[in-house]
């Protein structure tokens, strides 16, 4: 189907778009000239090294162009993280509002993440396959705990080729539906299963509040789709999953999450338990970061998906569904950055060297470059993904800035005398200023490489470590219900018994503004009280705040502005997709 689109007049509510950008990107669409950093406070790790081969001449100081400089994240943590996306050149808002542009250094990163989890899902018999984007919306209505409970609004499309659908269709917000219509056309027997499946793809959720790479109206994830003959089997299958987030996140992004079991209250919509990878971000938000949901029987039995057992009985199939997305790049920079910008873990990062030359004179350029190329070519033959940063136009300083900024773990500075000494300068990314810096490192290739590696091992784990560090010191042990409330209002993690109701559940909510993150895998041992009513507990819950979506970064309408035009749409028959919630899709199909 050829699908349209045609726009009503509605100026004043969509345009001009940039209005309701933050204003760190406003202040640069007014510049046109995009150039990082170059303040000389922006990093005491570019202005320590000053033997002659790194000092600008006059006319390199005169051709230096000064922007902005990136907010410090200790002095406002989400303009922090909007500038780092935009000067790192991780992605860029699209022309429709909360869109996101991924751009190619942070696809980069998204690319590590699917080369990983890739391999592993292979490891643990999963294929890859990909489903249609569009769902009829009579499939929605089919799982009714998944209409009624699925917060997230719906685009539906209601126009195609010019004319009106005779039945809606809904733009995928996840993906469970359609492929239980297709699994009942591919299972029929126990020799069918156990049918495991993964697709990478596009989401589409009408987010009232955006935020790059944590909230978009479109996000990239990845999920997976399992049937199997028996409930212990889904079960298994939904830990697995969680495990091997669990031990991607530690192990590649060096972020040490906390991995557990949702409350009933936070389980996803149509699911029986709902597991989940929870991160400390660096202003102690916690951020969900994966999930793994046991779906139990409830899709099978909405879409009849069954199957003949051994003994020749029809059987409804026991499901799981997981997924990761493009938050995970998010988790990235707001578990690691620091003041100066982006901080990569070697694992995952697209650059893990860069290499800066440095000449003064024109004689000494063709010999530092020859040098340059050299180590490239030999760091390249250890499979280490390094840049040479050779153009003319920037002086030293501005370039050791640059990558700084951009997260680069490692950095390799060599002059004339470093070639005639055949060593380089090697700086560190994670420590900043002279403690950062080693000089005299061997060019000889053997010496270098095992030298380079060694050192983006110890990278790795020395931020995982911190990570850890910061995320155990901000989880505070908690008895009571006034303890609880004492620690979500100095903005750390509150850990503590609970046995108590979904109301009590509810109640801390609207009074701290916390939930339950999960309730971990690794509980402490012993006899516990809730802490909200007295009784026996059998497990620690952790409560704490979630990432926050400040009102300035908000791209859509009020509820009560979105309800008005997408009735204007419906009236002028003028557009294919509307954004309606999920109650109001309901009250308009009864």
């Amino acid at each position: 189907m050829v699908v349209s689109l045609r726009i009503p007049s509605l100026s004043s509510l969509f345009s001009p778009s940039i209005s309701r950008r933050p204003p760190a990107l406003l202040r640069r669409r007014h510049h046109h000239i995009r150039t990082p950093v170059c303040s000389a406070s922006f990093s005491g790790q570019s202005t320590v090294y000053k033997t002659n081969d790194r000092v600008d001449t006059p006319t390199q100081k005169n051709n230096r162009v000064v922007d902005r400089a990136v907010t410090p994240r200790s002095q406002d943590f989400n303009a922090w993280y909007l500038d780092v996306i935009e000067q790192a050149e991780l992605a860029d808002y699209g022309p429709v509002r909360g869109t996101m542009v991924i751009r190619p250094y942070g696809y980069a990163i998204w690319e590590a993440i699917q080369d990983y989890l890739n391999v592993k899902f292979k490891e643990t018999g999963h294929s890859n396959m990909y489903f249609p984007q569009f769902i009829p919306y009579s499939f929605i209505e089919k799982e009714a705990s998944h209409v009624e409970g699925f917060s997230p609004e719906l685009a539906v499309v209601t126009i195609g080729g010019g004319k009106e659908l005779e039945e809606k269709l809904v733009v995928r917000p996840t993906s469970e539906t359609i492929v239980n219509h297709m699994f009942t056309q591919w299972i029929h027997s126990y020799r069918d299963l156990p049918l495991m499946v993964n697709q990478w793809a596009n989401v589409t959720r009408w987010e009232m509040r955006t935020k790059p790479f944590v909230r978009t109206l479109e996000f990239l994830w990845q999920e997976g789709h399992t049937a199997h003959a028996t409930s212990e089997e889904a079960e298994k299958e939904a830990i697995q999953m969680i495990d091997v987030y669990t031990k991607f996140a530690y192990e590649e992004t060096a972020i040490p999450v906390i991995a557990g079991r949702k409350s009933k209250i936070e389980t996803f919509a149509g699911a029986v338990r709902t597991y989940t990878i929870e991160a400390m971000m660096g202003d102690r938000k916690a951020l969900q970061a994966g999930t793994s949901h046991n779906l139990g029987q409830n899709f099978s039995r909405a879409f009849g998906t069954q199957f003949t057992d051994e003994s020749g009985q029809r059987q409804n199939v026991w499901q799981t569904s997981w997924a990761v997305s493009t938050r995970f790049v998010g988790g990235i920079i707001m578990t690691h950055g620091d003041d100066t910008g982006l901080m990569l873990p070697p694992k995952i990062a697209p650059i893990q060297v860069v290499i800066t030359p440095i000449w003064k004179k024109d004689d000494d350029r063709e010999g530092v470059l020859n040098a340059a190329s050299s180590v490239k070519e030999a760091l390249q033959t250890a499979d280490i993904r390094v840049k040479l940063d050779d153009s003319d136009q920037r002086t030293p300083g501005w370039k050791f800035n640059f990558w700084e900024m951009k997260g680069v773990p490692l950095r390799i500075e060599l002059g004339p005398r470093d070639v005639s000494s055949q060593t380089v300068v090697i700086c560190k990314r994670d420590v900043p200023g002279k403690q950062g810096k080693v000089f005299g490192i061997s060019m000889e290739p053997s010496v270098l490489k095992a030298y380079v590696k060694d050192k983006l091992d110890e990278i790795q784990s020395s931020l995982l470590e911190k990570a850890k560090s910061f995320r155990d010191s901000n989880i505070v042990d908690v008895s009571s219900y006034d303890e609880l409330k004492v620690a979500i209002s100095q903005g750390k993690w509150a850990r503590g018994p609970w046995s108590a109701s979904d109301k009590d559940e509810l109640k801390v909510k609207e009074e701290t503004g916390a939930t339950i993150r999960c309730f971990p895998f690794e509980q402490p041992q012993g006899i516990k009280t809730c802490l909200m009513t007295g009784n026996r507990a059998e497990e620690v819950a952790i409560f704490a705040n979630g990432i926050s979506i400040n009102s300035y970064n908000a791209m859509f309408f009020p509820c009560n502005v979105s309800s008005y035009v997408c009735d204007s749409f419906l009236h002028t028959s003028a557009l294919i997709t509307e954004s309606i919630p999920v109650k109001q899709l309901l009250r308009r199909s009864t």
